[in-house]
């Protein structure tokens, strides 16, 4: 029985205790709201009124600079991209920093430790500083625009975007390729809609017994009628090698960039019609065996 009651006693004043304490702590937030709750509360509002009002000047900002830009000489798609870009991820962070102050988060060391540790990140992110110029450098220079054909760090397709890290391009097999700006303005950049014309470079053999000139005249009959090809530049049609079955003749329409394939695709197979209707033969690899008789 004298067990029973201890137990019961050791459970009560446990009880007790847990009860003080909740008491405790319900007084101490009582307390903490009646004196900072408010206080809190408008700086949660005012932090959110921040946060919105902030979101609506970069938006702002970012259409009084792209609209500036636009209208000026550095009328370059990438260029005012790149550039608002910039100023957009610039305010953001200075956005953030006023509305962590306002509620109450101490941003002065974070500031004075972004110059101290400057230098730290710098070594640490070398790659991706690299990445940050060359970008403003393809955006100044601006070797492409958007929906340019171009060969760059060893990948061909048509430009996408340009952003502060990295090139994106889509290959003409559909594919979706991220390329850093740092191997794209390092090395060697062909594009194939800058000078607006391409000269397609065709190549058709006829036999070694076929008139050469005959075969030239009814290449230049055919590529004349085939819709794209300009006539200035004039197409160049000559012979190009002697090969071992046949005769090469160069084929050189020029077009519009944007009708390349297109052209160059026809070209081969009215060429091919019109010599086999002319009487032209075009060889197939042979090697001719003589034997003593």
């Amino acid at each position: 029985m004298t067990n029973e009651v201890e137990v019961v006693e050791k459970v009560t004043g446990a009880l007790g205790a847990q009860l003080n304490e909740g008491k405790e702590v319900a007084s101490q937030v009582m307390t903490w709201v009646t004196e900072k709750g408010l206080d809190f509360a408008i700086n949660i509002l005012a932090a959110a009124v921040i946060l919105v009002v902030g979101w609506l000047v970069i938006k702002l900002i970012d259409a009084v600079v792209r609209k500036a830009l636009m209208r000026g000489k550095a009328k370059q798609t990438l260029f005012v991209n790149f550039v608002c870009s910039v100023v957009a991820k610039v305010c953001w962070a200075v956005l953030l920093i006023m509305v962590a102050g306002r509620l109450g988060v101490n941003v002065a060391p974070l500031i004075a430790g972004i110059g101290a540790t400057g230098f730290i990140i710098g070594f640490a992110c070398q790659e991706s500083l690299g990445n940050f110029a060359s970008g403003m450098m393809i955006a100044i220079n601006e070797p492409f625009k958007v929906g340019d054909v171009v060969d760059a760090a060893g990948h061909t397709g048509c430009i996408l975007e340009v952003n502060m890290m990295a090139t994106v391009m889509k290959t003409a097999d559909g594919k979706r390729v991220v390329i850093p700006n740092k191997s794209v303005w390092g090395g060697p950049i062909v594009n194939y809609n800058t000078l607006g014309l391409r000269r397609v470079d065709l190549q058709v053999g006829i036999d070694y017994g076929e008139d050469v000139s005959k075969a030239i005249d009814v290449i230049r009959e055919t590529i004349a009628r085939v819709p794209g090809v300009l006539a200035d530049p004039a197409p160049g049609v000559a012979v190009a090698s002697l090969n071992d079955s046949a005769v090469q003749i160069n084929v050189r329409p020029w077009v519009n960039s944007e009708d390349y394939w297109t052209v160059a695709s026809a070209t081969l197979a009215a060429v091919k019609e019109d010599l086999a209707r002319a009487g032209v033969k075009i060889p197939f690899p042979q090697i001719e065996v003589h034997t003593a008789g």
